[in-house]
C-alpha cells in the first residue's frame, strides 16, 4: 500500500466527514428541509473533489517550497527565521491593541491579517539586506575586537610602567644601601661593634693614593701598620727587580708621609698572629681579634676578608665610587691622545682614567676640543663615554696642548 493511496483514503474520509458535520448541522436546524439522502451525497461529493484536488492544494505546493528551501543558501535562511521572529514577535505586540477594535469586527481579523504580514515582512527584510546586517555586525564585532586590544594594550603599558617604576625603586634603594655602606667604610662608623683603628694592608700602601685620602678628612679613625706589613713592604724595596723595588720604595716614602701628616695617626704595631705565616691571613686574623676594618687595594685579600666577615675599604671601590657622573648632553673638554678602534674615532682620558670616545676626533689628534656627550657605557673594565664635537668641522673650538 502506497503512501499516495492512503494520503487520498485520509483526504477523502475528512471531506466527507466534513460534509456530514455540516450536513448534520443543517438537519438540526432546518429538520423539514434537509434529507439524509441530500447529506451523503454532498458528503461523497466533496471527498471525491477533495483526491482529485489535493495534487493542487497540497501536494503542489509543498514539492514548490521544498524546492525552494533546497535551493535558498544556508544564509538567507538563517536570516528568513530571524526576520520570521521578529515580525511575529511585532504582531504579537500589536494583536493586543487590534483586537480592541470593535468597528465591522476588526478586532476580530486584524490580529491575524497583521500577524501573516509582519512575518512577510520581516522575512523579506531580513533576506534583502542580509549583506548589510552581516556588515553591521562584523563593524561591531571589530568595534569591540578594537576596544578589546586597546584595553590591552593600555593595561600591558600600565604594567610595563609599573615594572619600570618598581625597577627605578630597586635601584635606587640598592644605591642608597651602597652608599650608605661606603660612607660606613670611609667614616669608619659600624655601628659601635668595630674599634676605632683600620689596618693598612702592603697593596694600599704602594698605591699611595691612601694620603691624599687622609688629607681629605674622610678617614678619622687611626691607621696601624703590622710590624710584618713594614716587614714586606722593606723586602720589596730591596727587591733585584728594578720595578718592585721603585714600588717598594714609593711605598716607604707614602708611609713617611702619613706619620708626617697631623690629620690622621699613623701607629706601628708589633702584633702577629702566631701559627700564621702568609701576611694576608695575619691581617685578616687580627682584624678579627680587634674587630677593626683592614683598607687594601688587594682584590684577593678584600675576598678572602669578607667570607670570615671582617669589614674591608678598598681604594679602588672609593675611587670607582666618587668618578664624576655624566649624562648624555652634556659638555666637556678632551684631550684626543690616541686612534679609536672605529674610523675616524679619537679617543681621549679624565684625570680618573676614564675612557672617552669621539666620533670623529681622530682629525683632532694631539688637541684639546669640547665635545658633547651622547651615550655612557657601562663595562665590567670600567665606564666608556662616547660622545662627538659640539660643533661640526670648520667650527669645533680646540686648543693647542703643546704635544701632539
Amino acid at each position: 500500500m502506497s503512501g499516495r493511496f492512503v494520503a487520498r483514503v485520509a483526504t477523502f474520509v475528512v471531506a466527507a466527514g466534513a460534509a456530514v458535520g455540516v450536513g448534520y448541522n443543517l438537519s438540526r436546524r432546518h429538520p423539514s428541509t434537509t434529507q439524509w439522502e441530500f447529506i451523503v451525497g454532498i458528503a461523497l461529493i466533496s471527498g471525491f473533489l477533495a483526491v482529485a484536488l489535493i495534487p493542487f492544494l497540497i501536494i503542489a505546493p509543498y514539492h514548490w517550497v521544498r524546492d525552494q528551501i533546497r535551493k535558498a543558501e544556508v544564509s538567507d535562511l538563517i536570516a528568513a527565521a530571524i526576520g520570521l521572529v521578529i515580525g511575529l514577535v511585532i504582531a504579537a505586540l500589536l494583536a493586543i491593541p487590534l483586537a480592541q477594535l470593535t468597528f465591522w469586527h476588526l478586532g476580530q481579523w486584524l490580529p491575524t491579517l497583521g500577524a501573516l504580514l509582519f512575518a512577510y515582512l520581516g522575512i523579506a527584510t531580513a533576506v534583502l539586506r542580509k549583506d548589510d546586517f552581516g556588515r553591521l555586525a562584523t563593524v561591531a564585532t571589530a568595534s569591540r575586537a578594537a576596544r578589546r586590544a586597546a584595553t590591552r594594550e593600555e593595561r600591558e603599558r600600565e604594567e610595563r610602567e609599573r615594572d619600570d617604576r618598581e625597577r627605578d625603586d630597586r635601584e635606587d634603594h640598592e644605591e642608597h644601601e651602597e652608599r650608605g655602606k661606603l660612607r660606613d667604610r670611609i667614616g669608619g662608623r659600624k655601628g659601635g661593634k668595630h674599634s676605632d683603628k683600620i689596618l693598612v694592608d702592603t697593596s694600599a700602601i704602594i698605591d699611595g693614593r691612601i694620603a691624599d685620602i687622609s688629607q681629605t678628612g674622610f678617614i678619622s679613625s687611626a691607621l696601624i701598620v703590622p710590624r710584618f706589613v713594614l716587614e714586606e713592604l722593606q723586602h720589596i724595596a730591596d727587591s733585584a727587580d728594578s720595578l718592585r723595588r721603585n714600588r717598594g720604595r714609593r711605598g716607604l716614602e707614602i708611609l713617611q708621609r702619613l706619620q708626617k701628616d697631623n690629620q690622621v695617626p699613623v701607629e706601628i704595631s708589633d702584633a702577629d698572629p702566631e701559627n700564621t705565616p702568609e701576611v694576608d691571613a695575619k691581617l685578616v686574623k687580627l682584624a678579627r681579634q680587634w674587630h677593626c676594618l683592614i683598607i687594601t687595594n688587594d682584590f684577593n685579600l678584600n675576598r678572602v676578608a669578607e667570607l670570615q666577615g671582617v669589614k674591608v675599604l678598598n681604594i679602588n671601590e672609593l675611587a670607582h665610587a666618587v668618578k664624576p657622573i655624566l649624562l648624555p648632553g652634556e659638555e666637556m673638554a678632551v684631550t684626543i691622545m690616541q686612534d679609536g678602534k672605529e674610523a675616524g674615532q679619537g679617543v681621549g682620558y679624565l684625570d680618573d682614567g676614564t675612557m672617552i670616545v669621539v666620533e670623529g676626533g681622530k682629525s683632532f689628534m694631539g688637541t684639546t676640543l669640547d665635545v658633547t656627550v651622547t651615550r655612557v657605557l657601562q663595562t665590567v673594565a670600567g665606564r666608556m663615554i662616547f660622545a662627538h664635537p659640539k660643533q661640526h668641522a670648520g667650527n669645533v673650538p680646540i686648543r693647542r696642548t703643546g704635544t701632539a
